[in-house]
C-alpha cells in the first residue's frame, strides 16, 4: 500500500504553521492573492510564494489567473472537510494539551466553513431542522424529508443549484461547538440564502459572519433562534444557543 507516504506528504504540508494559516484563511471559500495570504499568515511574500507552490503542486490549492494576478482557493470541498476534521482533532486530547478557543465570540457565533455556515448559529439551525423532522442526520450523512423540502420551498431556499457531483446533505462536526452543523448542498444553500437576504454579512479578512438586525429577526421567526450577535469590541448581549431555542444572557 502506498497510502502511508501520501498521507505523510499531505500531513507535512499542512503541518507547517505558515501553510496551515494560509489554508485556514481560505476556509471561507474565498480566492485570495499571494500578497493577501502572506499578510494573513504572517510570513514574508517570498516565503508565501514557496508555500503556495507546494500546496498547489500537492493538489490542495487551485490557482486562477486574472490578468497579471493569481488567485488561490481550496482545491475542493474535500480539502475543506479535511481541515475542519484536523481542527476538531486538534481540540481533543488531554486537558493539559488541549487548545482553548481563542477565536473570539464573533467567530464562534457565526462563521463560514468553506461554502456553508458554522458556529453557534449554524449548530442551532441544524438542531431545529432535525427537531422538526425536516432533516434526518446520522454520522455518515443526511436526508431531506418531504416536510423539509416543503419548508425550504416555502422559505425560498433554492436547492436546485446544487451540483449532482457533490454530497447533498451531511453533518459537519463544528470544531468550536463540538456538535454538527449542516454541510453539503443543503448547507451551502442555507448560507447562500442568508447572504442574499442580508441575514448575515462577511467580515473583512475573517471567516466570521455578522448577523444583521434583519438576520436576528428572521432567524427567530424561521428557526426559533433568538439573541443578538456578540461582539468582541464592546459589551452587549451574548446569545447562548440551545436545541431549538436561545436564551439571551446579559454581560
Amino acid at each position: 500500500m502506498d497510502t502511508g507516504p501520501k498521507i505523510a506528504q499531505v500531513a507535512a504540508l499542512v503541518g507547517d504553521p505558515g501553510r496551515a494559516n494560509m489554508l485556514s484563511a481560505l476556509m471561507d471559500g474565498r480566492t485570495l492573492t499571494a500578497t493577501e495570504l502572506a499578510y494573513l499568515s504572517g510570513v514574508a511574500p517570498q516565503t508565501a510564494s514557496g508555500h503556495l507552490a507546494k500546496l498547489s503542486d500537492a493538489g490542495l490549492l487551485a490557482v486562477e489567473r486574472r490578468g497579471r494576478r493569481r488567485y488561490f482557493r481550496l482545491a475542493s470541498p474535500l480539502v475543506a472537510r479535511m481541515l475542519e476534521g484536523l481542527m476538531v482533532v486538534a481540540q481533543e486530547g488531554p486537558a493539559r494539551q488541549r487548545n482553548l478557543w481563542r477565536g473570539g465570540e464573533t467567530l464562534r457565533h457565526a462563521r463560514t466553513c468553506y461554502d456553508h455556515m458554522a458556529g453557534r448559529i449554524a449548530v442551532a439551525i441544524a438542531d431545529r431542522l432535525v427537531q422538526q423532522s425536516f432533516i434526518l442526520l446520522d454520522e455518515d450523512g443526511g436526508q431531506l424529508t418531504d416536510a423539509g423540502r416543503s419548508f425550504f420551498d416555502a422559505l425560498g431556499v433554492d436547492l436546485c443549484l446544487a451540483s449532482k457531483r457533490r454530497v447533498f446533505c451531511r453533518p459537519c462536526l463544528d470544531w468550536s461547538e463540538r456538535r454538527p452543523h449542516l454541510a453539503g448542498a443543503v448547507g451551502a444553500a442555507i448560507l447562500r440564502h442568508a447572504l442574499e437576504h442580508d441575514w448575515v454579512e462577511h467580515i473583512r479578512d475573517s471567516r466570521a459572519l455578522l448577523v444583521t438586525p434583519v438576520g436576528v429577526r428572521e432567524l427567530a421567526a424561521t428557526f426559533g433562534i433568538e439573541g443578538a450577535l456578540p461582539t468582541d469590541a464592546c459589551k452587549g448581549p451574548v446569545a447562548s444557543l440551545s436545541r431549538g431555542r436561545a436564551a439571551v444572557i446579559p454581560v
